[in-house]
């Protein structure tokens, strides 16, 4: 695997693991919508998972649409692995 790669996967599993905490925590907060300690994890969470989101965006291209920006030449998100081949996902 070369250093590039490496990298690319250890950003995807940093995304995986915030999006776990954000996803989590959003369901405890269904129940407990006035936890305030839970809402300023969210909120880190949620930063640190979007600033993660635009890094990975930023170096191999956007992985949610949110993080798709518009570009001159082509729609170009189209023309990177899928998830489910080879060099989409680890």
């Amino acid at each position: 695997m070369n250093p590039n790669e490496q990298s690319r996967e250890k950003l995807l599993h940093y995304i995986d693991m915030v999006s776990f905490a954000v996803d989590d925590v959003l369901l405890y907060l269904d129940t407990h919508p006035c936890d305030q300690d839970a809402l300023a994890y969210f909120n880190d969470y949620s930063r640190m998972r979007n600033d993660a989101l635009e890094e990975y965006a930023r170096l191999y291209g956007p992985l949610t649409v949110d993080t798709a920006t518009g570009c001159s030449r082509s729609w170009e998100w189209i023309n990177q692995p899928w998830p489910w081949q080879e060099g989409g996902c680890y």
